[in-house]
């Protein structure tokens, strides 16, 4: 039995700290796992800068409320369910991923908790696990599946290079020329045909 594993920010919605940057004109916290390989750095650094804005949780939700899948990717998603299981693994936060859920068809969703203070102020995150995306994937196999990974960031080759053959989509430059003998590509149509071929080689 196979199992497909997907990203969800960059690969079904739009990155949420991308949308927050915009919104809040805070040009630091564009910066994502495309461009930085520490997660954990990352969100040390996002979270300071929140704390030095004086932003917290109820400001990233409204932002949230206002973002759309990717063109496409509700009608991928509903085509890949009707083909195989799927299951999200992001390492996003349950408390951002509710809205975007329901807008994706309620799909499975594997992500992490925000520690969040009375004040709203967000002092810290808890990762399911170690190295969430490939420890998951590891896990599912464990339990008899063959996994396929789709992803766009360095913190995603982990679980795309796991088992069958995984795609990168929509990455950056940088990323695939690092990955060349990983199959890139940006259109659904083509994402959709590439996990097709995965999934015949199990």
């Amino acid at each position: 039995m196979e199992i497909v594993c997907l990203d969800l920010e960059g690969v079904l919605v739009p990155e949420i700290w991308i949308a927050f940057s915009e919104k809040s004109g805070i040009p630091e916290l564009r910066r994502t796992t495309r461009d930085e390989p520490d997660y954990d750095k990352l969100m040390r650094w996002r979270l300071g800068i929140l704390r030095e804005h004086g932003l917290g949780l109820k400001e990233i939700q409204a932002v949230i409320a206002g973002i759309r899948p990717l063109e496409g990717a509700r009608e991928f998603l509903d085509t890949l369910r009707a083909r195989t299981q799927v299951v999200i693994i992001s390492d996003t936060f349950t408390q951002f991923a509710k809205p975007l859920m329901e807008k994706l068809g309620w799909p499975t969703l594997l992500c992490n908790d925000l520690v969040v203070g009375e004040d709203g102020g967000i002092l810290d995150y808890r990762m399911r696990c170690a190295d969430s995306k490939l420890t998951t994937v590891r896990a599912l196999q464990s339990a008899g599946l063959r996994t396929l990974g789709v992803g766009d960031s360095y913190n995603d080759l982990g679980m795309i290079r796991a088992d069958l053959p995984g795609v990168l989509f929509r990455s950056t430059d940088a990323i695939r020329a690092q990955n060349p003998d990983v199959y890139a590509c940006d259109t659904y149509p083509e994402l959709l045909a590439a996990i097709e071929r995965g999934l015949a080689t199990a």
